[in-house]
């Protein structure tokens, strides 16, 4: 359980996604609010929010400590929290998110889509990006030229790179051709590892896109540049990371 024993109301309200601190205030002082049945109208009003029960404009409300959303990043979009030139993977966020402290858990190159996590859980984020944990991602490439048994045996031995040399890794061959489709799945997240892997062997990825990061899988109906929160299973199975 959490360790967060008494709350603010105003920010209960804020974390369950009714607006940022500034909107869910006014919404108190219009006493639409209740905690255990009572009204109440001052947002410093503190109160444990394991056990209390609190509505808001008729609506019961859940207490949630950290968000978890799965994002299928377009390409164009940068994984960053801010930059003055392109547009934020956060620029994306619905209005309902945008006053959370939300950050994307380790990057996606800026022509690269695909599953992506964010989150406002640190302790999280920081297992999911340790090294020791070889967390798996998993991604579609389409690749100019032929892709056969060399370069799987390659990317099954580890490829040295100017800086280091790769972990072993996955390389499934989809539809081999002049551009050839495959999926590549590697336990590390290098800038620009899967494009410098192939390039070392000769080849140029022209589009890549994931589809896994540990036990996520990028859901087939989320249009590029949309998101939603992770389901009761999904969330379940990337705690166990934490383990």
């Amino acid at each position: 359980m959490s360790a967060v024993t008494r709350m603010r109301l105003d920010k209960f309200l804020a974390n369950t996604g009714l607006g940022s601190r500034a909107q869910v205030r006014k919404l108190i002082r219009s006493g639409q609010v209740t905690v255990d049945g009572a009204t109440v109208k001052d947002p410093s009003f503190a109160f444990n929010p394991h056990r209390a029960i609190v509505i808001a404009a008729g609506a019961e409300l859940e207490y949630r400590e950290h968000h978890y959303l799965m994002l299928n990043k377009p390409p164009g979009v940068i994984s960053a929290t801010e930059d003055r030139l392109h547009t934020t993977v956060l620029d994306l966020l619905p209005p309902a998110y945008r006053h959370l402290k939300l950050f994307p858990v380790g990057r996606l190159d800026r022509d690269t889509q695909g599953l992506l996590l964010l989150t406002d859980d640190g302790a999280m984020a920081h297992n999911l990006l340790s090294p020791k944990k070889r967390v798996p991602k998993t991604y579609l490439a389409l690749v100019q030229g032929w892709v056969g048994k060399k370069e799987q045996e390659a990317f099954a031995r580890g490829i040295a790179l100017r800086d280091f040399t790769t972990l072993p890794a996955r390389l499934e061959i989809l539809e081999a051709g002049p551009q050839s489709r495959v999926k590549i799945t590697i336990c590390e997240g290098k800038f620009h590892q899967v494009k410098r892997m192939f390039h070392a062997l000769g080849k140029e990825v022209l589009a890549l896109t994931r589809i896994g990061f540990g036990p996520l899988a990028l859901d087939e109906n989320l249009p590029p540049g949309a998101m939603r929160e992770l389901t009761a299973r999904e969330l379940s199975s990337l705690l166990e990371w934490r383990q």
